[in-house]
């Protein structure tokens, strides 16, 4: 140990530990176990080459609670991998001018140094990168397994091109409308891609929600709402003089007499029949041509000017006849419902925009209560519920009535029924990069699409294993594409498409429970041991696609037999983002705070100290370099606190509270208070930051107890010094092991126990409560601390001084403020 008066050594501390923890390999378990088990799992990083606070915010907070678990007795399986592959490395190698395979593989080697330096307590036998072969081979495996139980399709689909590049963008590669790359314009272009049937689970994706208890509210919600399940009337209308109909979905049937005029999707399937001769063909399709540019160069939240274009043909309502103008509208989605929506602007807003432009009929049919509405004279549409009017027999009727009638109606005459659709469309998971896992097929002319078979998997991308391989597109690679059936082996092409990153994430945290698994993806007695995980952590910004496709892949393993369970993530928390001026650090706004240089200044245990005393988990961390100087001030004041009292840990001798004086009751009462609130605080809702205050009062009361004229029982301060020790561990473990060690303990604090409260040993002796008469403090009373509130009002009104003051009045009222005060109001 250090003299006192010196600040601990933090370098020499932790790289000691760090050292210590590589060769003893404390977290390294099994699922061949007796003990209860617990999977904590935070989400895998991207390598993007350094490790940003919001890493070591996220791995701090896992790392304590698998810390914490451990000490609780439990078997606590602690993972960390890559999620290696995507577009981000793609482009960072080719701006370098590397291969990105070089560059991933140097940056996991980087970033795995400096988690830990964090002194992360994760099992690293179990280390997966979702780029190596060894783990893609078993995805490929199960997209052939998922094709061959129908849940793979192919079909074509529209994507951004650049003919300068010959190849497909992501939406991040179109800046301003022109590719990245080449500054050459991006135009839409139709082409196949492959989908996961994520819409066969819809109902089941949306109905267990309600048993995911353990996750926050928000999060489910945004699932509910993304599923968006939508119950309604699917209905047929005959378009006039053609042989076809538009069908549409609608949850408004109640307005059907309301409509005016149908809109279609620029991608619907009917426009080309329906232009077919008139003389607005060019029209329609320059407009659709303009309208599919500039959706691929419109932000996802943009909302784009509703325009539109007439088709020349009409269609008739059903319910009364009408003959409606068809149109196509850039504001249609193709993907949601039918791709047709029968347009009633008296009662949506987007159809009343739509129809005010271009001088379409506003026709009311829904009037709210003691109020009449006008076509002419609305400035909004009214999309509330009301009764009927102008709907022929259905007039009168409010609309949760004229709902059903007029369904039911539809159904009794043969052209509509009751349906559901669904905001969620299926998983497109095609992209035309390099850097993926390859999509395990063969394209045939004479037998059409062949699986590659299981024993030829891999399908390795090529160049991947040297860094000065060719990383253009695979549909570039000739040497790649070119291949022979394995059917009738004539000449035939693979499939060029990889796998969007997504899928690698969506089933990784199966793949951990036994990472060095041969006979196949997963190991089921390794997954039925360690599954579910326990507890997730991870920013909310994956609170819907990452979250809902791990769910989606959970619900298949199970029903390919590889898993028991329903759901991946038992508990989930989303914790917030580390805030510098106002924003969140990024490169680009020049905030970041390097963890480096942070881990060098103070020392890991004061970063992680700070990352988790300054916020709760879920809320923002401001950044507060105080804050940082704090946290360290902190460690070095319990450093000296035990170095000084050393002495106390030769002790062997058990507490007796009866012999006790005061200070030493004190300090004992206040030992057991705090492993109660420490333990609520991590237990209820990971509140480290209270936890942390905790520990910091009990320091408190040791230091103050000691300075004081009693001395304090050496029993009962050994005893106070080990549960300070012990209850930071989880938060700073390279610090808490050196004390550990420093005060005569043969074992590592890894094989201690969490302390268990002494309920009666908590318990206080005393209370002062104060009594207050009309606001103005008149006694103060000294009661037992179990004692009733209404006990505590009949002494305070008993009480001589509270009789003087009172003067024979009668209060008007008494509030007892639990255990603190007695305010009497006269």
């Amino acid at each position: 140990m250090q003299q006192t008066n010196e600040k601990y050594d933090f370098q020499a501390i932790e790289s000691r530990w760090q050292q210590q923890w590589d060769k003893l390999a404390p977290y390294k378990v099994t699922h061949e176990s007796n003990q209860k088990k617990y999977y904590v799992l935070e989400m895998f990083p991207y390598p993007s080459g350094r490790i940003h606070m919001g890493h070591v915010r996220n791995y701090t907070i896992g790392d304590v609670i698998a810390r914490y678990k451990r000490l609780q007795g439990y078997n606590v399986i602690h993972p960390m991998g890559w999620d290696a592959f995507g577009l981000p490395a793609e482009n960072a190698a080719m701006k370098r001018g590397v291969h990105p395979a070089a560059w991933t593989y140097e940056n996991i080697d980087y970033m795995r140094e400096q988690l830990k330096a964090l002194g992360l307590s994760y099992d690293w036998d179990r280390e997966l990168a979702t780029c190596n072969p060894k783990y893609y081979r078993w995805e490929q495996q199960l997209f052939l397994e998922m094709l061959e139980k129908g849940l793979v399709y192919r079909k074509e689909t529209t994507v951004n091109w650049c003919n300068d590049c010959q190849t497909v963008l992501a939406r991040e590669q179109v800046i301003d409308g022109l590719c990245w790359r080449c500054d050459q314009p991006v135009l839409p272009k139709t082409m196949y891609g492959w989908f996961f049937k994520i819409t066969e689970y819809a109902d089941e994706l949306l109905e267990d929600l309600d048993s995911l208890t353990g996750w926050p509210d928000k999060v489910a919600t945004m699932q509910r709402n993304w599923i968006g399940k939508s119950t309604g009337l699917a209905c047929d209308f005959q378009v006039d003089g053609v042989d076809a109909v538009v069908s549409i979905f609608t949850t408004r049937p109640d307005t059907i007499y309301g409509v005016t005029f149908m809109s279609l999707a620029v991608e619907h399937p009917l426009i080309e029949e329906l232009i077919s001769g008139e003389q607005q063909q060019d029209a329609v399709k320059e407009f659709i041509e303009s309208t599919l540019i500039e959706k691929q160069r419109a932000s996802a939240d943009q909302e784009p000017e509703k325009k539109g274009v007439f088709t020349g043909k009409y269609c008739i309502n059903p319910f009364n006849g009408d003959r409606i103008p068809i149109y196509v509208a850039n504001f249609v989605l193709m993907e949601y419902g039918t791709g047709a929506v029968m347009a009633v602007p008296a009662h949506d807003q987007r159809d009343f925009e739509f129809a005010q432009k271009y001088d379409l009929p506003i026709r009311v049919v829904i009037q709210p209560e003691n109020e009449s509405l006008s076509g002419d004279s609305l400035e909004a549409a009214y999309d509330q519920p009301g009764h009927l009017v102008d709907s022929g027999e259905f007039t009168g009727l409010d609309s949760s009535a004229a709902r059903k009638a007029i369904i039911d109606h539809a159904v009794n005459n043969q052209f509509g029924q009751p349906h559901i659709t669904y905001r969620l469309r299926d998983w497109g998971i095609s992209r035309q990069r390099y850097w993926g896992a390859p999509i395990p097929v063969i394209h045939c002319d004479q037998c059409g699409v062949v699986p590659v078979a299981k024993d030829d998997l891999p399908v390795v991308l090529p160049g991947a294993d040297k860094a000065g391989g060719e990383h253009t597109p695979l549909h570039q690679q000739e040497a790649f594409y070119t291949t022979k059936c394995p059917k009738c082996g004539k000449a035939a092409q693979r499939e060029t498409d990889t796998m969007d990153t997504f899928v690698e994430s969506s089933w990784y945290f199966i793949r951990y429970t036994n990472p060095g698994y041969l006979d196949g993806p997963i190991d089921p007695d390794a997954a039925k041991y360690w599954m579910a995980v326990d507890q997730y952590i991870g920013g909310v910004e994956h609170a819907i696609l990452h979250l809902l496709y791990s769910r989606f892949f959970t619900k298949v393993l199970r029903d390919l037999g590889y898993v028991t369970i329903d759901e991946p993530f038992t508990n989930l928390l989303t914790q917030g983002m580390v805030i510098k001026d106002g924003a969140k650090m990024s490169k680009s706004k020049g905030n970041v705070v390097d963890p480096n240089d942070l881990i060098e200044k103070f020392g890991a245990d004061t970063v992680r100290l700070f990352s988790l005393f300054a916020a709760p988990p879920e809320r923002d961390l401001e950044w507060n370099a105080q804050g940082v100087e704090g946290s360290s001030r902190f460690l070095n004041r319990v450093y000296r606190l035990i170095q000084q009292n050393v002495g106390a840990f030769n002790d062997d001798s058990t507490i007796s509270s009866g012999k006790l004086n005061e200070a030493s009751r004190e300090l004992h009462r206040k030992t057991h208070q705090t492993i109660r609130r420490v333990t609520e605080s991590i237990e209820s809702n990971f509140h480290f930051n209270t936890a942390i205050s905790g520990v910091m009062e009990l320091v408190n009361t040791t230091t103050g107890v000691l300075g004081g004229k009693q001395e304090v029982d050496q029993t009962v301060l050994k005893q106070a010094l080990e549960t300070i020790i012990v209850l930071l561990f989880p938060m700073v473990p390279h610090f808490c092991e050196e004390l550990w060690q420093a005060t005569n303990h043969p074992q590592t604090l890894d094989q201690a126990s969490w302390p268990e409260f002494d309920a009666e040993a908590a318990k206080e002796e005393e209370l002062t409560i104060v009594v207050q008469i009309n606001g103005k403090v008149r006694a103060k009373l000294q009661v037992a601390s179990d004692i009733s509130d209404d006990d505590i009002q009949a002494i305070a009104l008993a009480n001589e001084k509270v009789l003087k003051f009172m003067q024979d009045s009668t209060p008007k009222k008494v509030i007892v403020v639990k255990k603190k005060l007695v305010n009497i109001v006269l």
